[in-house]
């Protein structure tokens, strides 16, 4: 793992990045706040602290390539450039939503942006992550599929199958394995044998690398090595992203499985966004002022998003007939 300020980079790169990580951790602060105010329903996890794992890789990723999640998904939508407020408005049930109110927070999807989820079952994107990877190669297209999954998925049983697969094919996939070290509430070390999760491919030929997950520009770096390796026709590659959310597995869960301590020393040491302010002010790229307008601009796109959801009509309910059946 390479210290922020050794890794290359220029102003135009490192301030998009900062912009892009301040956007989602702004998004999911009033998702929380929405949440607590009842005007989000059902399940909502948040993506607070690990900002830097997908905004690193949907730099390396291109035009062609696809993404797919868990249900941790409002910063991987919001990376694929789609618009805070269809995100918001899903979240909060409404026609303007991406998957016009019937998705909410863990199923929402945008060919258009080519993220194909949001899933809601554990690990179940990993095998459907490889099936775009299998119509890619029979395609000739020339893309890479991108599956994410986190640290408890990493576990489950298809999750191998899949492993299995991608390798005998060869498929364009990279698997990103977002380790946040503690699944829904369970450290790594007491749910699983081996703790080197990037080494869990090894039984199928597949190459694994571990990667600071906090660190927006090695994540850049490894991301592209891995994509191109799958593209170049090498087969999958897993890269273990050693990252740390700050809020619990859910907005229902109390988080009492780790000491308060542990989350603030990470925030305060490692925290993704701070790293980059750190080294933007250090280069003379940006000022305190400067990022403070940039903030503020921010914040006003949350603001937006949040009227708009708020103001955006309910889905009508013979809306629960469509988008079900395709007759072919």
């Amino acid at each position: 793992m390479t210290a922020p300020g050794q890794l290359r980079t220029d102003k135009t790169e490192l301030t998009r990045f900062y912009r892009e990580m301040l956007l989602i951790r702004r998004f999911e602060e009033r998702a929380g706040q929405l949440y607590g105010m009842g005007q989000i329903a059902g399940f909502c996890h948040l993506y607070i602290g690990q900002e830097a794992v997908v905004v690193g890789t949907k730099a390396a990723m291109h035009d062609v390539d696809q993404m797919i999640t868990s249900y941790r998904d409002h910063g991987h939508m919001l990376a694929c450039g789609m618009e805070a407020r269809g995100v918001m408005a899903e979240l909060t049930g409404r026609a303007g939503g991406y998957s016009k109110g019937k998705g909410g927070s863990m199923h929402m999807f945008s060919v258009e942006k080519k993220f194909y989820g949001g899933h809601g079952i554990v690990g179940a994107q990993v095998p459907i992550g490889a099936g775009l990877g299998f119509a890619n190669r029979y395609l000739e297209n020339g893309a890479v599929s991108v599956a994410f999954f986190g640290d408890g998925a990493a576990n489950q049983g298809q999750v191998y199958e899949t492993f299995n697969m991608a390798g005998l094919w060869d498929l364009p996939v990279v698997f990103v394995i977002e380790n946040n070290q503690y699944a829904m509430g369970t450290s790594v070390e007491r749910s699983s044998s081996g703790t080197e999760l990037y080494k869990r491919g090894a039984g199928f030929g597949i190459e694994g690398v571990q990667v600071d997950g906090m660190n927006v520009l090695e994540v850049r770096d490894e991301a592209a090595r891995a994509i191109k390796y799958a593209r170049d026709g090498n087969g999958p590659m897993i890269l273990e992203m050693k990252t740390y959310r700050y809020r619990g597995h859910s907005m229902s869960d109390p988080a009492k499985y780790r000491t308060r301590d542990e989350v603030s020393k990470t925030r305060s040491e490692r925290d993704p966004i701070d790293m980059v302010k750190n080294r933007l002010i250090n280069e003379g790229w940006q000022d305190e002022d400067s990022l403070r307008a940039l903030d503020k601009d921010i914040r006003d796109i949350i603001a937006e998003a949040v009227d708009f959801a708020q103001t955006s009509p309910e889905p009508d309910p013979s809306g629960l007939w469509t988008d079900v059946l395709l007759e072919a």
